[in-house]
């Protein structure tokens, strides 16, 4: 081999073990973003059927059967909700007029606040409150003489009804900080009834006379599609459109270590 031929060859070499490790860069790295996409979509997809879920319950709740029209559902609980934040008073049976329709709903005591916990994310605040702090003296049974302690004035009263209860010794402002936890409550709106992959409604299942609801999404498969997809998501190869007859396709399985 000639030196021509040589230095074509080492050149030829560095330019496979470039091209090699790119290659390597690229299988390692490209799956994980793959997964980090597609565990946002998945996140998202089932945060909206949930909530296509929770509707329908609270329909049910409302009116004692399923809708299956989710946009019609959606307007009835969110206005049943509105009515009652008007007014306190908006409990038992009542009736709504929406859509030149009017519906009998039954709502309950708690529905106001099971509304808000379920359609509102958790959170946390720090409020300072302003207190008065009370000394009192107060009889020990236990230790036989009187005993000095500390309290919150609202609770004086119930402390000055008690047979035990000697003297009160004064009162003095305070401040402390306190941990609240509050729900902030969005109102569900017509976006959630459409998958955030596809843009495609979701199917729902609903059978009244055995009290069963089911919220489902299909992605159809079509020629030339590449699908990828966890394990652990239900899957079957079974589905053919109008058009084909049979399927042929390639499977390939990737791993991530944890």
């Amino acid at each position: 081999m000639s030196k021509l031929d040589q230095k074509k060859f080492s050149d030829l070499l560095e330019l496979i073990t470039v091209l090699a490790f790119f290659f390597l860069i690229f299988v390692i790295y490209a799956p994980v973003s793959v997964w980090s996409e597609e565990q946002e979509f998945e996140k998202q997809s089932r945060f909206n059927m949930k909530n296509i879920y929770d509707i329908e319950s609270f329909y049910e709740q409302l009116t004692g059967s399923y809708n299956p029209n989710f946009f019609e559902a959606m307007k009835v609980v969110n206005s049943a909700r509105d009515s009652l934040l008007g007014d306190s008073l908006y409990v038992g049976e009542q009736s709504l007029t929406l859509f030149g329709r009017e519906y009998v709903v039954d709502i309950n005591e708690a529905f106001g606040f099971n509304y808000d916990t379920t359609f509102g994310f958790k959170s946390y605040r720090r409020d300072t409150i302003l207190d008065t702090t009370v000394q009192i003296v107060m009889f020990s049974q236990e230790l036989g003489r009187n005993d000095t302690s500390f309290s919150q004035k609202k609770f004086l009263n119930t402390y000055s009804q008690d047979p035990n209860f000697v003297a009160n010794l004064g009162e003095e402002p305070s401040k402390r900080v306190e941990l609240i936890e509050y729900y902030k409550t969005f109102i569900p709106d017509s976006s959630i009834f459409s998958c955030p992959l596809s843009g495609d409604e979701y199917l729902i299942n609903i059978d009244n006379e055995n009290k069963k609801f089911k919220v489902k999404k299909i992605h159809n498969w079509n020629s030339g599609d590449l699908i990828w997809w966890t394990s652990e998501m239900d899957h079957a190869g079974s589905h053919f459109t109008d058009k084909l007859q049979k399927k042929e396709c390639w499977s390939i399985h990737t791993y991530v270590k944890n």
